[in-house]
């Protein structure tokens, strides 16, 4: 589905207009081939250049195809198939500016619902303030998973619902950190003038969000680091858990095994101690206790029990 929007530095917020106009900016959300089919109408792309637009899988990269610039960058999200980062492609050409995303982009729907002196003319601070809501919403994500790791450990409760939600941590923390290294590469190549020119507060930003970029890695890092770290640390505690139930479980089958012994040898059909007299059962039932209690009180000595 195409939307687009308008507006200039004086307005207030972005204008949905009915049709394509030069200076515009186009949301693609939700694309389809059929979506992609209009843009090569509208711009002079062709549909190979924008094709890799609709794959889910899309690592961040930057393309330069004649007076066309092509941005392949991915942001927090969740979808069906197990991501946990989604695809969004930002093109400069000389006519307008274009953001084709295979889903809803809240990054984007976010951008064009708020009040911001940018105007879809200002085609570079219009990517470098997408980039830099994207790199805001990595470091809110990044610091919401560490808060989740941090709490399990706080309030000490270790359990499998831990060891899950450590494991879904980890892979959220590994593919953030698979976006952000290709995507502060990205950085680097715009800030070496390569592909697009730059004013000189739009290098501020630049250097801001390379910044941001490094700083949102370091914390990926750490955090896989601490979640390995836990991990390890439960499954010792889970061996010791499991090491000590069967140290319990063995005692008690020696405890039970003593009677049992006992018991079995006075059922067999020979001559035995004390069959002839009438206190037998108290006699043996004595011994039997004895034993046990003494068995008992060996293992409570060596905290089997």
């Amino acid at each position: 589905m195409l939307e687009f929007y308008f507006k200039t530095i004086r307005d207030l917020e972005f204008k949905r207009i009915p049709e394509f106009r030069v200076g515009s900016w186009i949301y693609v959300k939700e694309a389809t081939p059929e979506d992609l089919s209009k843009i090569v109408e509208i711009t002079d792309l062709d549909i190979a250049d924008i094709r890799d637009s609709l794959d889910k899988y899309e690592l961040p990269r930057i393309e330069h195809n004649g007076d066309n610039i092509l941005f392949f960058v991915r942001h927090p999200g969740e979808s069906e198939v197990g991501l946990y980062t989604e695809t969004l492609t930002m093109i400069i050409t000389n006519k307008v500016v274009i953001a084709i995303s295979p889903h809803r982009s809240e990054i984007i729907e976010q951008l064009i619902s708020s009040n911001t002196q940018l105007g879809t003319t200002q085609k570079s601070k219009l990517i470098l303030h997408v980039l830099l809501k994207i790199t805001q919403n990595y470091t809110n994500n990044i610091k919401r998973v560490r808060h989740s790791i941090l709490e399990p450990k706080k309030d000490r409760l270790i359990d499998s619902d831990s060891i899950i939600v450590l494991l879904k941590d980890e892979e959220i923390l590994n593919q953030y950190l698979t976006s952000l290294v290709p995507m502060r590469n990205v950085l680097e190549t715009m800030a070496a003038g390569r592909y697009m020119n730059l004013y000189e507060k739009d290098f501020d930003m630049l250097e801001d969000l390379m910044i941001a970029i490094r700083q949102s890695e370091d914390v990926c890092r750490v955090n896989i680091k601490s979640i390995r770290s836990l991990r390890d640390s439960y499954q010792i505690m889970f061996t010791n858990d499991v090491n000590r139930t069967i140290k319990m479980l063995t005692a008690l089958t020696i405890i039970v095994t003593i009677p049992s012994i006992i018991a079995s040898i006075y059922g067999m059909n020979i001559s035995l101690p004390f069959q002839h007299r009438p206190d037998a059962f108290t006699v043996i039932f004595g011994i039997t206790a004895v034993s046990t209690f003494v068995a008992i009180l060996l293992f409570l000595r060596k905290r089997w029990l």
